[in-house]
């Protein structure tokens, strides 16, 4: 080790835990979000050690490392991208593009894939806008041939529970959610988000 360098022990056991933890509060599945190399730790041995331990869904952020997670983890757990990928992008990775606008709707209309549809009901960072959700609650056969297996958002101020952006989200998400694709399985609270309720499930 040369000066200025640090060495970082990642105790795999009590990521394991923490998931559990979360998961057992939350009574509902829990994904793995390990984007940007699991935020330093090590996405491959992460995902491998919360696979093991029963967690079957996982989120990146960009499609190679989507990618690189499917080469270290293999076939069966879901991928999800949050940026998206166009179609055929990830060749035979099955990996889940996240659709975040219009135009990856048309993109995957008719594929016959699984994707994710990500509202924006107030992060304004990633998500079809409420113009964009307005024009696909008047026209859902543009979601024909897309085997959605998820609509989701993203919660902006989770961490403060008393923030009344939290239930502004909330009541946005299951309104837009209803008129756009009922029925369909939602992914609504983040790490912060599972501690602020029922309401938030």
């Amino acid at each position: 080790m040369t000066p200025g360098q640090g060495i970082l022990r990642v105790d795999l056991d009590a990521i394991i835990e923490n998931w559990r933890a979360l998961r057992q509060r939350h009574g509902a599945a829990v994904a793995g979000v390990v984007k940007a190399d699991a935020y330093g730790l090590g996405a491959a041995p992460v995902a491998r050690a919360l696979h093991a331990a029963g967690c079957s869904c996982f989120f990146v952020a960009h499609l190679t490392e989507g990618l690189a997670l499917r080469a270290a983890l293999g076939p069966g757990p879901d991928i999800a991208v949050l940026n998206g990928f166009p179609p055929g992008a990830d060749a035979d990775a099955a990996l889940l593009p996240v659709l975040n606008h219009l135009g990856d709707v048309a993109a995957w209309r008719g594929s016959g894939r699984a994707a994710l549809l990500h509202l924006d009901t107030g992060m304004s960072r990633l998500g079809l806008d409420a113009r964009e959700q307005a024009v696909l609650a008047e026209d859902r056969a543009r979601l024909d041939g897309i085997a959605l297996r998820w609509v989701m958002t993203h919660l902006a101020c989770a961490d403060e529970p008393a923030h009344p952006m939290n239930t502004r989200q909330r009541d946005r998400f299951a309104a837009a959610a209803a008129r756009i694709a009922p029925g369909v399985a939602r992914s609504f609270a983040n790490s912060s988000g599972i501690f602020l309720g029922e309401g938030f499930r």
